[in-house]
């Protein structure tokens, strides 16, 4: 896209050029072309043919051939016979794009023409040399006048900078406006009126601190910054169509309690990094690590491997790097250190990985529940480079081998994991055998109940066709009574039958599977001294024998279907005849099935049917070796990456505007001396993110005010967009906020954790965190969309729109209307107790809503609308009724002024202040 901006507006210039007949500005026209087109192979990342083209002296010089250029003879510069294939051949060439235009080779051409002028430029540094491919290094702490404002290092860095620049820091914040913004800064949700009225009353010194404290060990704080990272960490639900999978997979939301659980346990972020590349490895048997391998499960799609394949290596490059490798996968990076061959080797550390879904106690149907994990399915499996990222062009001449960019440093140690045997056959896990023998011993129970039922009830319709039968013996009418008595006693007899075989069937059920699981222990070394070839003997004897029980029944069902058919067979009746043909075919199958099972059981074989299935027995150890290649001190992006994330969500602005590419594109942190520091501080502390949090929001600057003053203006002269922040940005809740702290605030938020995912439409009338509803392609709730929630595909950074729609959900759907209403009833018991009710009111509804109270005129204009609205509603003959409009579950009340606080608070939760974090 940049490239193509480029050339358009080099494009555009030349008409006017043409007509004017100015010179050509190098620097202006000609310097974009060539960055887009030509910097890939020429420049100072890479030198094809010895020739740089990344300054107008260098062009000139030229490479291996000589000049490029001939200033004043563009026909015999070099450059203008390769971008025009008059020397044969055609520079870019063929498979790195379309050739210049015409319009571009006409203004290189008149440059040339005129002299080749360029102003003296430096040589661009080597692209490896770029700052955030250096380690970090903690920086002094500067020493500056403002002193007095600064609580800890991040204000010195932040003083020193206002104070190079002639910036004066913003005043602290109301105490309520600080509350709020830290209580959602940390938990998502506003504080209660008691909360705000407690701390507006705690006079110690340490009162804010003691609320960041008691935020930061509360599990809503897990629960919000899980959010946060899940955008960063692409988290998805399963979608697909109707029940198809064909992105993620089914009970991912495991993954998505893994996070909240672990920022809520300060697990550190090197640890959490690990586990989700390669918690298989690093914990096979825990299914709580096993969890985080979310990350990359969440990668899975049906139709492509390539395609999974390359959303898991641009997306671990972008989250946890901050570097962009996606584009390399066809060509060398135009402007980063990373060649195509680099993408592959990069690509050849998950090119073993596949996704499975283990078996979790209580459920043995992985449709209904279970763990989706990764584990490496195929580690022989080759890498070849893909020519031009074409997967019908892969280059098989050589298997390229694991590894990492070598600009960012040091290479993979890679290490084979050798794998307990519930990770590769998990199977044989212990309550997984256990659950299964009790499934089997219940099945026997419930056949023997049956059969005794079966039996009673023989016995039963033998006695009653006895009493019958001795009844038309002493003279009784035999009629319809000892005919239906004759069709009892028959069908119970058959019943009976089916029954005692499956009874048989499921102790030999039993039989076999205590075989097998007797077998596989032998197999896999669980039984010391155990004859491994007699008990596999053993357990195919015994699923031989199981498969005779089985065809045994099989043909007991299909000779009783076949003489219910009989007896139902009408001649001339079509359906009736084809009953019958289809009961003699099952009857048939089951005698053939018969026969074979009987001839299976005289063949001794140690054969039989595993319990499940076998994975490799080793893992390769690429993904760890990634993993502790990223968390490594040396590694340059990872720490940084990290703290860039948070500090952005404290402050609403990062320190490295571009999240995901620290790339030469993008500009340099506008405080790298802070980022570096807090990247060490991130490391010296265990990588612990709640010690980062405490100390980002504890510090002066995260307590400024966001308003500006006169007192300001001076600021805003030399930094409007307040890119140094010597004020607080005010931000607009995320989308997820704003919904939870509607039914929070009405007192109606569910705070249960965790869970399987819910419905997204049951998102208005649920109460439940918005976290907890399924985010998927195609599957979000429409309230979290229209508020701009997170992109399922890609979101390092939340947008902020200001769309009509918005407004108008906030004010007519029904979760606001029913919450309103809920609020407003009680708040008007509160207030009822009040001499001045409406006063009061008005008073409670802004502290609950807005966390803040009213200013005088607020109560005025408020205590106006109540009293007109109210009014206005004892007239309801005079009212319009509308059609349509959100479908309540709280009926509006029928007294006006009771109807009247309850628009109030309506009107509260579209305040501005409502959704906006001051």
């Amino acid at each position: 896209m940049n490239r193509v901006l480029v050339l358009v507006v080099a494009g555009a210039l030349l008409p006017r050029i043409a007509v004017a007949g100015d010179a050509v500005d190098f620097v202006a026209q000609i310097k974009p072309i060539l960055s887009a087109r030509c910097y890939a192979c020429h420049s100072a990342l890479r030198q094809q043919s010895g020739l740089r083209l990344d300054t107008a002296a260098m062009l000139i010089i030229g490479g291996d051939s000589g000049a490029a250029v001939e200033p004043g003879k563009s026909a015999d510069s070099l450059v203008v016979q390769y971008i025009t294939g008059e020397a044969g051949v055609r520079m870019p060439p063929e498979d790195e794009g379309a050739p210049l235009s015409d319009a571009q080779i006409a203004i290189i051409k008149k440059w040339i023409d005129e002299g080749a002028r360029a102003p003296d430029e430096p040589t661009p540094p080597d692209p490896r040399d770029h700052w955030a491919y250096q380690p970090p290094v903690r920086a002094d702490v500067p020493t500056v006048e403002n002193a007095a404002w600064v609580r800890h290092p991040v204000d010195a860095f932040l003083a020193a900078d206002h104070e190079s620049r002639g910036l004066a820091p913003a005043r602290a914040a109301d105490k309520a406006v600080l509350l709020r913004r830290v209580y959602f800064d940390l938990v998502g949700l506003p504080p209660t009126r008691d909360e705000l009225a407690a701390f507006l009353a705690d006079e110690s010194p340490d009162a804010y601190e003691k609320v960041v404290d008691r935020l930061l060990a509360s599990p809503q704080y897990g629960e919000r910054w899980a959010r946060h990272w899940m955008d960063v960490w692409r988290y998805s639900d399963w979608s697909g169509y109707k029940e198809e999978i064909r992105d993620s997979a089914r009970h991912i939301w495991r993954w998505r309690d893994w996070i909240v659980e672990s920022l809520n346990a300060d697990k550190g972020y090197d640890r959490m990094l690990e586990e989700m590349l390669a918690g298989d490895e690093i914990a096979p048997i825990d299914p709580n690590t096993l969890r985080a391998t979310g990350f990359l499960v969440r990668n899975w799609h049906k139709f492509n491997r390539n395609t999974w394949l390359e959303g898991t290596i641009e997306h671990t490059a972008k989250a946890f790097l901050g570097v962009t490798m996606n584009c390399c996968r066809c060509h060398d990076h135009k402007y980063d250190p990373i060649s195509q061959s680099e993408y592959f080797q990069f690509r050849a550390i998950f090119e073993p990985h596949d996704v499975r879904t283990d078996r979790v106690p209580g459920e043995a149907d992985p449709l209904k529940d279970g763990l989706p994990r990764v584990c490496d399915m195929k580690p022989e499996a080759p890498t070849f480079l893909l020519e031009r990222g074409n997967e019908l062009r892969p280059d098989k001449s050589q298997s390229l081998p694991p590894g990492v960019p070598k600009a960012f440093g040091s290479e993979l140690k890679i290490a084979p994991i050798e794998l307990p045997i519930a990770a590769y056959y998990p199977a044989m896990q212990e309550f997984a055998i256990q659950e299964d023998l009790a499934k089997a011993a219940l099945q026997i129970t419930n056949a023997e109940a049956a059969l005794t039922k079966a039996q009673a009830d023989a016995e039963a319709a033998q006695k009653k066709h006895a009493d019958l039968t001795s009844g038309v013996a002493n003279g009784a009418e035999d009629g319809p009574a000892r005919e239906s008595a004759v069709k009892t006693l028959d069908a119970a007899v058959v019943a009976a039958e089916l029954a005692s075989k499956q009874l048989e069937t499921a102790r030999g059920a039993h039989a076999s599977l205590t075989a097998r699981i007797a077998a596989e222990k032998a197999k896999f070394g669980l039984s010391l001294g155990a004859d491994v070839e007699k008990l596999a003997s053993a357990a195919g004897k015994a699923q031989r024998q199981l498969t005779l029980l089985q065809a045994q029944e099989m043909q007991i069902v299909a000779t009783q279907e076949l003489s219910r058919a009989n007896t139902a067979l009408k001649t001339e009746d079509a359906v009736t005849r084809d009953a019958v043909t289809a009961a003699e075919k099952k009857v048939a199958d089951a005698a053939t099935a018969l026969a074979a099972a009987h001839a299976a059981l005289a063949v001794p074989t140690g054969e039989y049917q595993p319990l499940g299935v076998e994975s490799p027995r080793t893992s390769t150890g690429r993904r760890l070796a990634l993993a502790r290649w990223i968390t490594d001190r040396k590694n340059p992006l990872a720490a940084r990456v990290a703290v860039n994330h948070i500090w952005l969500r404290h402050f609403g602005s990062p320190l490295v505007d571009n999240t995901f590419d620290f790339g030469l594109r993008s500009p340099q942190s506008r405080n790298q001396p802070l980022l570096d520091w807090l990247a060490i501080e991130l490391m010296d502390h265990g990588w612990q993110m709640k010690h980062i949090h405490r100390l980002l929001v504890t510090s002066s600057a995260y307590r400024m005010k966001s308003a500006t003053s006169d007192t300001l203006a001076g600021n805003i002269e030399i930094d409007r967009d307040n890119k140094f922040l010597w004020r607080m940005n005010p931000r607009r809740m995320e989308a997820e906020a704003v919904r939870d702290a509607l039914f929070y605030t009405a007192g109606n938020l569910d705070l249960t954790r965790g869970g399987p995912d819910l419905a997204c439409d049951l998102a208005p009338k649920t109460p439940r965190r918005s976290l907890y509803f399924r985010h998927a392609y195609e599957k979000q709730a429409k309230f979290l969309e229209l508020f701009d929630g997170a992109s399922v595909n890609e979101c390092y950074r939340r947008s902020e729109s200001v769309v009509p729609q918005q407004a108008l959900a906030l004010a007519n759907n029904d979760t606001s209307r029913d919450q309103s209403r809920v609020v407003a009833r009680k708040l008007s018991e509160l207030a009822s107790k009040d001499s001045e009710p409406d006063q009061a009111f008005v008073q409670l509804a802004f502290e609950q809503i807005l966390g803040r109270k009213p200013s005088a005129a607020e109560v005025g204009e408020c205590g106006t609308f109540l009293l007109s609205q109210a009014e206005l509603l004892q007239k309801p003959d005079q009212l319009t009724t509308f059609a349509g409009g959100a479908k309540t579950s709280v009926e509006a009340s029928s007294d006006p002024v009771q109807r009247a606080r309850e628009d109030l608070t309506l009107v509260l939760f579209n305040h501005n202040d409502f959704v906006t974090i001051r």
